[in-house]
């Protein structure tokens, strides 16, 4: 910190000071104006030799508004002088010593008495019409701050707004609100420190307090019992208006959390959703060129009178041209599947003769893998839609093809656990992360540990995913080192046995 810099609070100390010299200054012109009167008074009941009760009764119309206006002490010395006139008095018309005079003490009492009385009931008044228009006066600045944030702009982050608004509204020296979510810090009005670091302290050591020397007011903020930021004001506020001010900056960071994470919502699924339009445009288009060139390349094969070279650059276009073929049929699925244009016609299905007929359709791709088929129960029926399943299961299949090591075993599986069907096709291969465990089940996701074994989009996963949410199932993986990967898919569909 610079020489020239103030420590934090030295303006609201001098201006105390200033204050306080005002308020003296007060004192004694008030307490020389009560005792101006009482010398006057007691002149002219001296010259016009008035008896001492209308004196007295003079003397108390003068303490009375002195302290009903001013307060008890300027009425106490009042008081006094009216007793010490009365006594000079009453000693140049009477030549007697004032010291022994007993009326001196008896209306010295009466004075100081009446002073007491009155400037407490006035005080009192005035100290709850006070509270009462201060009060209101922050009634109606919380009702304004709450107005204007309600109406705030929760398109961007809301601390600078919110900063602003509480150093206007409250009309307060300084403001610093921090944000810890966002680790940002936001501040109105001048600083004579780091607002950054006193805002950080009061978060994290959670330090809420009102410190009246300095004008400095420090706030958690909370929602219910868990710390999200802190705000440090500076400036003349109540404890109460504190806390509230505290409380509905907590609400506002809360509600535009709530706005982000709704409008990014709706952000992804309008976007998921002009990708499957995308993505279905694109496919049908792929159709109409895949099979010309499909047709071409099967015509040029039953020609005959090709070359070797020629007949395997044949076979290499009628491959690819499959592969294009599966891929497209694949994005077509995706878009429909999305777009829920897919019609569920759930029949009862034997779980074994699926699983066999799923994995001769993958023969080609199975040729060179060992594969166990285990289904406990042969006579498990399975009440779903057939392509659906089927397309789940090869997926499943089709994936641990892509990543199981060479010569290991693909056990494929099926058992009835409760009101539902568990399918698991079981590998071993790279360990899927933790953290990809869940990810992987999304569209165009690809484990940093798989993604180079083998080549793939990314989509299969989350077709398989698709078809089991429709049957209002779920799917999961399980993986380890040594035990290796399992893929389940379970279908709470209706099950029963098939009748012998």
């Amino acid at each position: 910190m610079s020489g020239n810099v103030l420590p934090l609070g030295t303006a609201f100390a001098e201006r105390r000071l200033r204050a306080s010299a005002r308020q003296a200054l007060l004192f004694a012109t008030e307490c020389a104006l009560g005792v101006v009167s009482v010398v006057l008074v007691g002149f002219l009941a001296h010259w016009l030799q008035w008896l001492l009760p209308v004196v007295v009764l003079l003397y108390l119309l003068i303490v009375v508004p002195v302290a009903l206006w001013c307060g008890f002490w300027q009425a106490a010395v009042v008081s006094l002088s009216a007793v010490a006139v009365q006594s000079y008095f009453t000693a140049r018309m009477a030549r007697t010593n004032p010291a022994v005079d007993p009326a001196n003490p008896i209306e010295l009492f009466v004075f100081i008495l009446t002073a007491l009385v009155i400037s407490r009931l006035s005080a009192r008044v005035t100290e709850h019409a006070r509270s009462s228009d201060s009060w209101g006066g922050q009634m109606q600045d919380l009702y304004e701050f709450t107005r204007r944030t309600l109406q705030m702009n929760l398109h961007v982050e809301p601390g600078l707004q919110l900063a602003e608004l509480v150093h206007e509204i409250f009309a307060l020296e300084a403001v610093v609100i921090f944000d810890a979510d966002l680790h940002e810090t936001y501040q109105a009005g001048y600083w004579n420190v780091d607002p950054q670091e006193l805002a950080q302290s009061v978060y994290y050591f959670e330090s809420s307090d009102d410190d009246a020397e300095t004008g400095i007011a420090r706030r958690v903020l909370r929602l219910g019992n868990v710390p999200i930021g802190s705000i440090v004001l500076r400036g003349e506020t109540s404890p109460l208006t504190n806390n509230a001010i505290a409380s509905l900056i907590a609400v506002t960071f809360d509600r535009y959390r709530a706005f982000a994470n709704e409008s990014r919502i709706e952000t992804e699924r309008q976007t998921e959703q002009l990708r499957s339009t995308v993505l279905d445009a694109l496919a049908h288009e792929y159709k109409t060129p895949l099979t010309a060139i499909r047709a071409a390349s099967t015509g040029l094969s039953e020609m005959g009178k090709l070359s070797a070279g020629q007949a395997d650059l044949v076979s290499l276009i009628s491959e690819q041209t499959d592969l294009l073929s599966d891929l497209t049929t694949k994005l077509l699925t995706t878009a429909r599947l999305d777009a829920d244009e897919v019609t569920v016609h759930a029949v009862p299905i034997g779980v074994a003769s699926l699983i066999d007929e799923v994995v001769a359709g993958m023969s080609e791709r199975l040729a060179t893998m060992k594969l166990t088929i285990d289904v406990p129960d042969e006579g498990l029926v399975l009440c779903c839609d057939r392509r659906l399943m089927t397309m789940l299961l090869t997926q499943y299949i089709d994936n641990a093809c892509k990543y199981a090591i060479f010569g290991t075993t693909i056990t494929i599986r099926a058992v009835q656990s409760k009101n539902e069907v568990i399918f698991s096709v079981h590998s071993f291969g790279p360990e899927i992360p933790m953290a990809d465990r869940e990810r992987i089940f999304d569209r165009y996701y690809r484990s940093a540990n798989t993604s180079n074994r083998a080549a793939g989009t990314g989509i299969g996963l989350s077709v398989a995913k698709r078809a089991a949410t429709i049957h209002n199932g779920y799917v999961w993986v399980t993986s380890d080192q040594d035990e290796g990967n399992t893929f389940f898919a379970a279908i709470p569909a209706q099950t029963r046995k098939r009748e012998s």
